[in-house]
């Protein structure tokens, strides 16, 4: 039997939910190159911020976006669709604002989704959309982190989304996340990891232990992880050092190097003079201080990332390749799976060269997020495990 082309996406669509008319059509086209070139069986879209920040307003043309990419030419071969949309405001202390669309192509006969209530896979065909809180959608998993997480902290819309798949007799979760963001530049910079940082650390571990309480299937984790540079080691590698801005409130801090300002920083704005700092050239040097991984790599791998950091884009449709002037760039936009996920990527003559990591739209605006993919042929197996 073949091997399967499975293609991960996943894209925090904030943006292009607050603003269609600028972003849609050039966020569609950039999916759909994607997805013909790389000519998947497989695709699964985990979508984060459906609905933007005015989810309340937008919600109803954000279904039309999906409505429309579903329906599209472009995804006729995909006769299959399973599409879990958690879109009911109403309840806040459920409401995670995460989408999860997955595409089964014509050619691909042998794909079952878990039934959770049921404790046992079920036969799919047609397009499927379940919409709402997705409470009584028994194919889909679906938690917000606890409303007395975070005290501290003001957050919402965080939360994770699992299916479980058996694609050719392999069986795999695939999981949808969206992490705590970064509320303070300054915050950020004051200590080394970020109190951020350590936030997001608890909420992963969180979500690891129910994954592996549930069952353990192997898992591919997709979504936006709110990774950032650990910002005090990454300035003091440059050598910049702090001026005294006379800001007696401290709402301000200025770098400078040899008498000229580096980098201006306030709680919203990252003000940097060296534009070249953050491009694809200084991916190497920069993954040096993409320090939030490593505590997990015990339980999680990562394909080797050689793109620029994903976020914080301009959503100036002119200006897609620049960095907004508001946070420190970084990869926010992950593929991570479990060691034994890790073992499903069929490598191929020459190693991993049938396995893709990139990002999306690099020439295009897709909002202040880059999409990131990751394309890998899954080897068949005849005997795999009951769960």
């Amino acid at each position: 039997m073949d091997n399967v082309g499975v293609l991960l996406i996943t894209a925090n669509v904030g943006s292009v939910c607050d603003e269609p008319d600028e972003m849609e059509i050039n966020w569609l086209q950039e999916f759909y190159k994607t997805v013909q070139d790389h000519q998947a069986a497989f695709i699964a879209l985990h979508l984060q911020e459906f609905g933007g920040k005015n989810y309340q307003e937008n919600m109803g043309s954000a279904d039309g976006f999906i409505r429309r990419l579903i329906e599209s030419e472009e995804m006729s071969q995909y006769n299959c669709v399973q599409t879990f949309i958690d879109k009911d405001f109403t309840q806040p202390e459920k409401f995670t604002a995460l989408a999860s669309i997955y595409f089964i192509h014509n050619s691909l006969c042998n794909v079952q989704i878990y039934n959770f209530q049921e404790k046992k896979f079920i036969s799919i065909s047609g397009h499927t959309m379940w919409m709402g809180s997705l409470e009584d959608c028994p194919t889909v998993h679906k938690e917000r982190f606890p409303q007395d997480f975070w005290l501290e902290f003001a957050w919402t819309r965080k939360g994770f989304m699992k299916t479980r798949w058996r694609v050719n007799d392999r069986i795999f979760d695939l999981v949808n996340l969206h992490l705590f963001h970064d509320a303070s530049n300054l915050v950020s910079s004051d200590c080394s990891p970020s109190v951020y940082s350590a936030n997001r650390r608890r909420g992963l571990y969180h979500v690891l232990t129910r994954l592996t309480d549930d069952c353990n299937a192997p898992f591919f984790l997709f979504g936006d992880f709110n990774f950032r540079l650990d910002l005090k080691s990454l300035i003091q590698a440059q050598g910049w050092s702090s001026s005294d801005t006379g800001d007696t409130d401290g709402q301000t801090a200025v770098y400078e190097q040899d008498g000229e300002v580096q980098l201006i920083m306030k709680c919203k704005r990252f003000e940097h003079q060296n534009a070249k700092l953050f491009q694809e050239d200084n991916v190497h040097m920069l993954l040096r201080f993409d320090h939030e991984p490593i505590p997990f790599l015990s339980e999680l791998t990562e394909v080797q990332i050689s793109f620029p950091p994903t976020y914080p884009f301009s959503e100036d449709v002119t200006k897609p390749t620049e960095y907004m002037s508001t946070r420190c760039p970084a990869w926010c936009d992950r593929v991570f799976m479990s060691h034994t996920a890790r073992a499903l990527l069929q490598k191929g003559k020459y190693e991993e060269a049938c396995v893709h990591y990139g990002r999306i739209g690099g020439d295009v605006c897709m909002g202040d997020h880059k999409p990131v993919f990751l394309y890998f042929e899954m080897e068949t197996k005849l005997d795999q495990p009951e769960n």
